[in-house]
């Protein structure tokens, strides 16, 4: 087989995490984009029924993307861990095993989708008026599962191999086809949700038919047997150990954000509006910095197979210093121009100004995440995500909620609710910091007796 296009095993590691997270950085901001897109156009276009159904949707794809993300995210340390051992036999057990539940957890997902959409968003208290169109995108959408699953585990084992670039030009495919087939599904044949639903599961093919390509021709070069039907379950059960905790803690964020949102309907509808602006900012902020952690959990998984100890804690520190940067410095742009940005959401002064008062909180404290979820990504890299899930079910949930019933409902104030996220990134982060380490030296401890 062909050596990875990274050896991530030497050379500066300051040099080859910055270059592989740029392409993850682009591709990262461009979904944001593209999905702002989708917003956009039914928004306009189609009404303001429409857009409240496809928004109703939000938490529920966030759900069932977060799985296959994470599940993506186990593939990659896998198989990142084979090539820095230089097994090649293991990386195709790798790949097949990871082929293999990717597209059965992509068909589970649009099974349970579609069976159970009607239930689900009236769980979520979606309005009557919402409910059939929310149910018909949802639908729609859930017919992407397989090949978002497909494209994950692609990207995962592209990654794995340092090429990040091939996905990044793979999405822009997909993306440019999503919003010329948006703006002809809804404008030109009034299909409203359905449009946007339909333009967003061929979008989602054309990438993951465009990965999948490349990466048989990559395994046809590296002398791969595609005759071989031969599934290791050792090797899913990895995947699924590795890979389902890290894609719950969506889920888990999922679910604190609830009552954050309950927290802040407590407050005029300006303040609502305003804070459903900041979040555009907040999730193109999160995405960069998440590359960085990606980088440093991919880099790991190589160096740990190859048992570079050092090159082990030089990954974690410097992507978590990027990472860090990234937050600080894109939350001061923010700050900066925190107004124009919100313009292009609301031309509504007082909702802006409402807004602000969240941005001059948060943007000063984003580079403060990157303790948490650095860490996390690290320890996925050395294998280990189910006591991290559980930290971050006590530091971001529990904790959170415990906030809002308690400092929130003290006070009643912007600050006292929003403060809660630095808050809980500082102690959560802490006990990530404290199981890393122990991972960290029992690992070298093992690697000294081999």
């Amino acid at each position: 087989m062909k050596t990875v296009q990274i050896d991530m095993t030497q050379g500066s590691l300051f040099r080859q995490i910055f270059f592989f997270s740029v392409p993850l950085v682009v591709t990262n901001v461009l979904q944001i984009l593209f999905n702002m897109t989708d917003t956009a156009v039914v928004g306009r276009f189609a009404g303001y029924l429409p857009l409240g159904a496809v928004g109703s949707t939000g938490q529920m794809i966030f759900f069932c993307t977060g799985i296959l993300t994470g599940l993506g995210g186990g593939v990659n340390v896998l198989a990142a861990f084979s090539l820095g051992q230089k097994n090649f036999r293991d990386f195709e057990v790798t790949v097949r095993a990871s082929f293999f539940s990717c597209l059965c957890f992509g068909f589970l997902l649009l099974t349970a989708g579609i069976a159970l959409a009607p239930q689900i968003l009236c769980l979520l208290n979606t309005k009557p008026e919402l409910i059939q169109d929310a149910t018909v995108y949802f639908r729609i959408y859930m017919l992407c599962m397989p090949a978002m699953a497909l494209y994950c585990f692609g990207n995962a084992i592209l990654s794995a191999r340092g090429d990040t670039r091939s996905p990044l030009l793979y999405l822009i495919a997909g993306g440019i086809a999503n919003v010329f087939l948006d703006l002809l599904l809804v404008i030109g044949f009034k299909l409203s949700v359905i449009g946007v639903g339909i333009a967003t599961v061929i979008a989602q093919y054309i990438s993951c038919v465009l990965t999948l390509v490349k990466i048989c021709r990559i395994l046809k070069e590296s002398n791969f047997d595609f005759k071989c039907k031969k599934i290791s379950h050792r090797k899913i059960l990895q995947i699924i150990k590795i890979g389902v905790p890290a894609g719950l803690q969506n889920a888990i964020f999922a679910v604190a954000n609830l009552f954050i949102v309950a927290a802040v309907n407590s407050f005029d509808a300006s303040m609502v509006a305003g804070n459903a602006a900041t979040m555009n900012g907040d999730n193109l902020v999160y995405n960069i910095m998440a590359a960085f952690y990606t980088a440093g959990a991919t880099f790991i998984g190589q160096n740990l197979g190859a048992h570079k100890k050092k090159r082990i804690l030089h990954s974690y520190f410097i992507s978590l210093g990027y990472a860090t940067a990234a937050g600080f410095a894109l939350g001061i742009l923010l700050y900066i121009f925190g107004p124009e940005f919100l313009s292009l959401f609301t031309k509504d002064q007082t909702v802006i100004d409402c807004a602000m008062q969240k941005f001059r909180i948060m943007t000063f404290c984003f580079g403060v995440s990157a303790l948490m979820d650095a860490t996390i990504a690290a320890s996925r890299g050395l294998h280990k995500t189910f006591i991290p899930s559980v930290i971050v079910f006590l530091g971001s949930c529990v904790l959170r909620v415990v906030w809002v019933f308690t400092i929130f409902a003290r006070f009643r104030t912007v600050e006292s609710l929003f403060l809660l996220y630095p808050f809980s990134w500082v102690v959560t982060g802490l006990f990530e910091i404290l199981y890393f380490a122990i991972t960290y030296k029992k690992e070298c401890r093992q690697m000294q007796a081999i």
